[in-house]
């Protein structure tokens, strides 16, 4: 298995209700972020989401789709969501939000091991290539959510 370590920073120009509520709301990324194939709920969470766990299918820059299953473990309305992803990747998520004169700021940490063989066997060669694929779906992400935001 390898590892790979992410920190990614968006900051938009709009509430952070707004913010919170897209990202969140990860059934509807398909609809803003490309790259997100699909999203399919497996289990129902409490009121707040904890316990829920989707099943996401990722197309990335790269010519391959990853699919994994991610259970959320903790949410604090409009301050943090953690998820726990198990499948062909393993690991950890923690969105993060801030709100400071009329500015959001969404800080998403990202550790994960990747269990697909063929991933692992061309890590030590093409894990630069992974590390840029990771950040164009990223900044797919934000692209897509700054234009749903306005």
């Amino acid at each position: 298995m390898s590892g790979y370590s992410f920190v990614t920073n968006w900051s938009f120009d709009d509430p952070i209700e707004r913010v919170w509520a897209e990202i969140e709301n990860a059934d509807n990324w398909p609809f803003w972020w490309r790259g997100v194939r699909s999203v399919e709920l497996i289990r129902e969470g409490d009121s707040n989401g904890i316990g829920s766990i989707r099943r996401t299918t990722w197309r990335s820059a790269l010519p391959y789709d990853i699919t994994f299953d991610s259970e959320v473990l903790r949410v604090e309305k409009h301050k943090l969501i953690e998820i726990r992803a198990f499948g062909q990747l393993e690991g950890r998520g923690l969105w993060r939000f801030s709100f400071d004169k009329a500015k959001t700021d969404v800080l998403y940490e990202w550790t994960v091991v990747t269990n697909k063989r063929w991933m692992n066997v061309l890590a030590p060669f093409a894990r630069p290539f992974f590390r840029w694929n990771h950040d164009v779906i990223m900044n797919w992400g934000e692209e897509g959510l700054r234009e749903r935001l306005a």
